[in-house]
C-alpha cells in the first residue's frame, strides 16, 4: 500500500480528525496501535498478521525524515494497512495534539481515558465466630491481577536506536498516572491522607538511602538518614511522654511491622505469655500470633467495636497462671473504635496481674497520632504501664510510601538486640534494609505542620466526619460514628461496582468511609450524590428493603423498617 493510499484510508477511518499530514497520520496510527495492545482479542488479530508488530510501538520520533525513508516506515505502512479496521475501531475518543513544524522533537500522546472494567468477582466462604457459633459469610475478593498485569518483555535488538521501548514505557506510565489521578479522586474507604506535596524532596530521589540496623548506631553504609529518623522518633517520644534515654524505636516499613515488632518484644519479655486481642483488631495482630507460634485469645467487643473488658476479665482469669501480652487498639480497623486503655489496665490489676506480669502494645495505626489533639480524649502515654506504641506514617501524616513509627521502652529491647559485625552496628529491627527516604518525608511534614498544624487537621476531619454522618442519616441510611473517630460506618452498598469505584472497605453488612484531611465537603457531596442515585435503583418499588444493621452498629443507629 502506498503512502497516499494509507493516508486516504486513514481519513476514512479517522474522518473526524481531518488528517492532512503524514506526521499527524503517524501519530494517530501509533496511538491507535496502543489501543490495540490494550485489547486482547484485537491484539491476537495483530499478532496473527505480524507477530512482531504487537511488540513495536513508537511515540517518540528522533528523526522523522529519516524514519519516513527507512525500512521501518514501510513496515508500518504494511502493518497498519492490514489491520486498519481493527485499529480504527480501537481509536475511540482519543485526542492527539497536532505536530508542529519541528519534527525532530518528541511526540507525547495523551493517556487513554480511564474506564475501569470490573471482572467477575471471586467469592469465598470465611468462617466468622459469633457468640461461640461459626457463621459462614461470603467474602468478595478482588479481581486476579494476572489478568491485567503489564508483562515484562525483552527489548528488540534495534530498540536502542529507534527509541521504541522508551517511548512505549513512557506511554504506559502516562496512562498509569492518569489512572492514579482518577483513583485518588474516588478514594474514601481507606485511612490514607492523600493531601501532600513533597516536591522539595525530589532532589533526593537520585540517592539509594538505606537505614541499616539500629537507628541510634551508625553502620558502615554511609548513605543513610539516621539524623532525620532519630529526630522523628524524638518528636513521637515527646508526644507519648517518654524521655530520650528511656525509649528505643525505629521507622518501620508499614503499620503491620510496628505491630509485629511490638508483639515480638512482648513475646521476648514473656516467652510463655498469652496474646490477648479483641476480635476487631487489625489482622496483622493475629498474623503475629501465627508467625511467632504464640497462644492467642480473641476477646469479644462491644457494638462500638471497642474491647469488652468484662469478657477480657473472664479470659484473664481462665489463664491466670501465664503472663499477659495485650494488644490495645487506638482505633479499630472497621469502626474506628478506641479501646479504653485505662480500663484495660484496671482489669489487669483487678484480676491479680502485677505490672511485671503483663505487656501492653498499643496499635495506634491511624488514631495514635490523632487522639493527642482531640479534647477530652484519653492519653496514650508511657507514664502508664504500656510496653510499646506504633503508628502508620502513610496514614494521617500523609507519607507517599508505606511506613510507620514503633517506640518501645529501652529496657525491653536488649532481649532482641544483637551486634552485627558486617554492619559495624547493632540491630533489633525486624527488617534488614529500611527505607531511608521515609524518615525524611516524615521529618519534612512534622517540621512544616507541627503540633498546631496537626491539631487543625484533626478538628477538620472530625467536623467533616460528622457532616457525612448527618448527610447519611438525613437520607435515611443507617450510620454510626464513634465519639473519638473520623470513621463513618454505614450500611453496605448493594452494588460491588459502586464499592470498588469509591474504594470502600466492607465487612459483612457494613462499609465505612475514613474521613482524612484530603476528604473535603465537596468530595463528600459528590459521594452522597452518587450513592443516593444508585440507592434509588437498588430499592426501587419497595421490592428490596435496606438491610437491618442493628447487630453491627446498634438499634439506635439502624434506619431499617424495623428500627427507623
Amino acid at each position: 500500500m502506498h503512502c497516499q493510499d494509507l493516508r486516504l484510508a486513514a481519513i476514512n477511518i479517522y474522518g473526524r480528525y481531518s488528517c492532512t499530514s503524514l506526521p499527524r497520520l503517524l501519530q494517530l496510527s501509533l496511538v491507535a496501535e496502543s489501543r490495540v495492545r490494550a485489547n486482547r482479542p484485537l491484539l491476537k488479530e495483530v499478532q496473527r498478521v505480524s507477530p512482531s508488530h504487537s511488540r513495536r510501538l513508537s511515540f517518540q520520533i528522533v528523526d522523522f525524515h529519516s524514519f519516513l525513508g527507512g525500512k521501518r516506515w514501510k513496515e508500518h505502512i504494511s502493518r497498519f494497512g492490514s489491520v486498519s479496521a481493527a485499529v480504527g475501531a480501537m481509536v475511540g475518543s482519543v485526542e492527539v495534539p497536532c505536530v508542529g513544524g519541528d519534527l525532530s522533537g518528541k511526540v507525547e500522546p495523551l493517556p487513554e481515558e480511564i474506564s475501569p472494567e470490573f471482572l467477575p468477582l471471586v467469592i469465598e466462604n470465611e468462617g466468622v465466630i459469633e457468640d461461640g457459633n461459626e457463621e459462614i459469610r461470603e467474602v468478595v475478593l478482588g479481581k486476579n491481577v494476572h489478568t491485567t498485569c503489564l508483562a515484562v518483555t525483552e527489548p528488540d535488538a534495534d530498540d536502542e536506536i529507534t527509541g521504541d521501548r522508551e517511548a512505549y514505557m513512557a506511554s504506559v506510565l502516562a496512562r498509569y498516572r492518569k489512572s492514579l489521578i482518577e483513583r485518588t479522586k474516588h478514594h474514601l474507604g481507606y485511612p490514607y491522607n492523600l493531601d501532600f506535596d513533597y516536591g522539595a524532596l525530589a532532589q533526593l530521589q537520585h540517592f539509594s538511602i538505606n537505614n541499616l540496623g539500629d537507628p541510634f548506631i551508625e553502620s558502615n553504609y554511609g548513605v543513610h538518614s539516621r539524623q532525620f529518623e532519630v529526630g522523628v522518633l524524638d518528636w513521637f517520644a515527646r508526644l507519648w511522654e517518654i524521655e530520650k534515654d528511656e525509649y528505643w524505636g525505629y521507622i518501620t516499613n508499614c503499620g503491620t511491622e510496628g505491630n509485629l515488632h511490638g508483639i515480638l518484644v512482648g513475646r521476648e519479655v514473656f516467652p510463655d505469655g498469652i496474646l490477648y486481642a479483641s476480635r476487631e483488631s487489625h489482622y496483622s495482630v493475629f498474623k503475629a500470633a501465627r508467625m511467632y507460634r504464640m497462644e492467642s485469645v480473641k476477646v469479644g467487643t462491644l457494638l462500638s467495636g471497642e474491647i469488652d473488658c468484662a469478657d477480657f476479665r473472664t479470659k484473664l482469669l481462665q489463664n491466670r497462671d501465664k503472663p499477659a501480652i495485650i494488644n490495645v487498639n487506638i482505633g479499630t480497623t472497621v469502626k474506628g473504635a478506641v479501646d479504653d486503655l485505662d480500663l484495660v489496665i484496671k482489669t489487669l490489676e483487678e484480676t491479680g496481674f502485677k505490672h511485671e506480669q503483663f505487656y501492653i502494645h498499643c496499635d495506634g495505626a491511624l488514631f495514635g497520632l490523632m487522639m493527642p489533639f482531640v479534647k477530652r480524649a484519653p492519653k496514650v502515654s508511657f507514664k502508664k504501664p504500656i510496653g510499646s506504641v506504633s503508628v502508620s506514617g502513610h496514614k494521617f501524616v500523609g507519607c507517599p510510601m508505606p511506613c510507620g513509627v514503633q517506640i518501645t521502652r529501652l529496657q525491653h529491647i536488649n532481649a532482641l538486640s544483637r551486634n552485627v559485625e558486617y554492619l559495624a552496628s547493632r540491630d533489633a529491627t525486624i527488617m534488614g534494609s529500611r527505607n531511608g527516604h521515609a524518615p525524611i518525608f516524615l521529618w519534612y511534614t512534622l517540621s512544616r505542620k507541627g503540633y498546631g498544624g496537626f491539631q487543625k487537621e484533626v478538628q477538620k476531619c472530625l467536623r467533616n466526619a460528622h457532616y457525612l454522618k448527618d448527610r447519611l442519616e438525613d437520607a435515611g441510611i443507617s450510620a454510626m460514628l464513634n465519639e473519638l473517630s473520623s470513621t463513618v460506618v454505614f450500611e453496605r452498598p448493594q452494588d460491588e461496582e459502586f464499592v470498588r469505584r469509591w474504594q470502600l472497605a466492607c465487612q459483612g453488612n457494613i462499609a465505612h468511609v475514613v474521613v482524612m484531611p484530603n476528604v473535603t465537603i465537596e468530595k463528600i457531596d459528590d459521594f452522597m450524590s452518587d450513592l443516593l442515585q444508585k440507592r434509588s435503583s437498588w430499592f426501587q418499588n419497595g421490592k428490596i428493603q435496606p438491610p437491618c444493621v442493628a447487630g453491627d452498629i446498634g438499634q439506635e443507629n439502624c434506619a431499617c423498617g424495623l428500627h427507623s
